[in-house]
Order: C-alpha cells, then structure tokens, then sequence
C-alpha cells in the first residue's frame, strides 16, 4: 500500500471513529427550601437525587446545562454533584456557575404588592440567593463567558415592561435567572452555549409582568447572537402551542436556529386530564405536570444555529420500564439533547 492510500484509510477511519457532539439541557429538580440544604442531600442517601443522576449518566452529554439547581459563593454544591456524577461513570472535568439573578435582594418592592423582602423583591423570584440557578457541566473546556445578567430591563431593545415606578426600573434587571455566552472549546473550536432560564409566563394579574417578563428575555438573544456557531439552551418555559405566553420572540429566533424537535416515547404516550385538549404534539412536551392543572408542556429546548450539522435530538422520557420511574422520580422536566456533527 502506497503513502497517499495509507493516509486517506487513516483519514477515512478517524472520520468513521469520530463521536457526535451531544449538547442538553435539563433542569434535574435540584433545589432546595434553604442555603446548603442542596450540599447536606448531595452528601447523604436521597432518591430524588440518584434518580435525577441516573437521568444524566443514562444521556451522557458532553455539555450539558444544567438548570433550577441552587448556587453557593463556594460552588460546593456544583462540586459536590460532579463527584457523584464521575461515580455514576460521566466525569464533567469543566463547569461553569455564577450568582443568579434569582433570590438577589434589590431593597424595593418590585412585584409592587405594597410588601418589602419578599421572594418577588428579588430580581429573580427566590426565597434565598442562588435558589433555582444554572451551571454548566463540560467535558471539553469552557471560557470565557460573558454574563449579561446585569442588563437592565428597560435597556433591552423593544421591550414590552409594563408601567413601572422609576425607582423600580432603575434596578429592574431583565434575567429571572441569567443570560450566559459561554464559550466552549470542542476540538479546537469554539461553540458559544447561549445559555438561559426564563420566568414562567404566570402567577401574575392582568399587567401580564411575567409573560411580558418571559417575551423580553428570549427577545434578548436576537440583538445578541455571536457570529460563531452557537447554541441556545436553557429553560424557556415557554410552549408555542399550549398554556400561557407570548410566542411572539420564540417564533422570531427560530429564524436563526433549527428546531430539530426532539421527541420521546413517554410523551406521546401522556394522555388525561387537560393534556386532552392541547393542540401541540405531546412527543414533544418536556416537562410532566399535573393533568388538572397545566398538564404536559414543552418548555426546555436546545436550538443549534442554523449552519451547525445536527445528527439527531430527543427528549429523555421513556413511555415505560425502570428508567421511566426515573425520570419521574428525578423532576417534572424531562433531559433535552441534541447530536452536533462538530467539525
């Protein structure tokens, strides 16, 4: 066999060999009523917590963001999960975790019900700092990363806040949680994980203040996409064809992402109760909630750019079996992942 031969088998079989790039999201039910009370259940027996780590060795991202999991300043907790998760057999050797905006105290009355100090006078709905956060679990190395968490609401381009005291929006921010552009270096290469966890569009009155709240923040990325290859995942909590919300930014940045719609088995098989009279596909809700109240939604994505090369997608919720209890066990949410063929 000739050089030339030699070096195009070699070619030929690393292409082969080459594994797809699996990016997900997943909120895994890791929040707790207090500061440490995440670390002190991380360190002791809890089946909630094994379940939700049997759900992310089972999918096996290589970058996966996580959301609703409590922050600390130390990042104890983060850590403390990547040890019981490289026990389970997924090491994560690179993560990412900055202060949420949920829980932040902002000293006003935000939510403007005549109170200080509650969990809405945060710039992010929490009883605590760090509660329901978001942290990035990588096996390839990640930064820098730009936090836009601090931008103001009323600084945000087309935005749709409602009437506001002047004092309140000074401080206002516009993240519930926080809006990241991580860079992760796969191969040699940059991908930028636009990562974020929006309000849910409910438990307001008729001002609307957390639908309008949720449409600003995906409305975000439009004036803020890198001219890279990107991701956007997170926890959108928006459905574009069932329950509350304004569709309006979700269907504007699907002009520069692919929605692969991920689909699963269990939830095509979700049947009762007010899931009954949604009009969108239940393959591809991603979250189970309770069939008297909002029923299954889609609410979690990963969108790649448009140029990105997507070999497949689904959402992790088997229709039956043991791992089916699992995920049941873990969170209402369900893992969302999407195969990349990364250059």
């Amino acid at each position: 066999m000739g050089l030339k031969a030699a070096l195009i088998l070699l070619a030929l079989a690393g292409a082969a060999s080459a594994q797809p790039l699996r990016v997900a999201t997943y909120d895994p039910g890791l929040s707790r009523k207090g500061p440490g009370l995440l670390l002190r259940d991380l360190t002791r027996e809890d089946a909630q917590i094994d379940a939700a780590i049997a759900v992310i060795a089972e999918a096996r991202p290589d970058i996966l963001l996580l959301t609703g999991i409590d922050w600390d300043h130390d990042g104890l907790a983060l850590a403390a999960l990547r040890r019981r998760l490289q026990a389970a057999g997924v090491d994560y050797p690179h993560s990412f975790a900055a202060r949420p905006n949920a829980g932040m105290p902002a000293r006003l009355d935000l939510d403007q019900d005549g109170r200080l100090g509650g969990p809405g006078d945060k710039q992010g709905f929490g009883f605590f700092t760090g509660q329901k956060g978001m942290a990035i679990l990588s096996r390839h190395p990640i930064g820098p990363v730009t936090d836009y968490s601090d931008v103001l609401w009323r600084d945000q381009p087309g935005q749709i806040m409602p009437p506001t005291p002047a004092d309140v929006a000074a401080v206002q921010r516009l993240s519930s949680v926080g809006h990241w552009d991580a860079t992760i270096m796969v191969a040699g290469k940059p991908l930028h994980l636009l990562a974020m966890a929006a309000t849910p569009p409910v438990f307001d009155g008729p001002e609307d203040r957390n639908g309008r709240r949720n449409h600003d923040e995906l409305a975000f990325w439009q004036s803020h996409l890198p001219d890279a290859p990107f991701v956007l995942a997170g926890k959108l909590n928006l459905d574009p064809a069932d329950g509350d919300g304004r569709p309006q930014a979700l269907q504007a940045m699907l002009a520069h992402v692919t929605d692969t719609l991920p689909r699963s088995d269990g939830g095509a098989a979700a049947r009762g109760g007010v899931n009954d009279s949604h009009k969108g596909d239940p393959g591809l809700d991603t979250a189970n909630w309770p069939a008297d109240r909002m029923g299954n939604l889609r609410v979690d994505y990963v969108l790649p750019a448009k140029a990105l090369p997507v070999l497949g997608s689904g959402v992790f919720w088997p229709a039956e079996g043991p791992m089916a209890d699992t995920a049941r066990t873990a969170s209402a949410h369900r893992l969302v992942w999407v195969d990349l063929d990364w250059p």
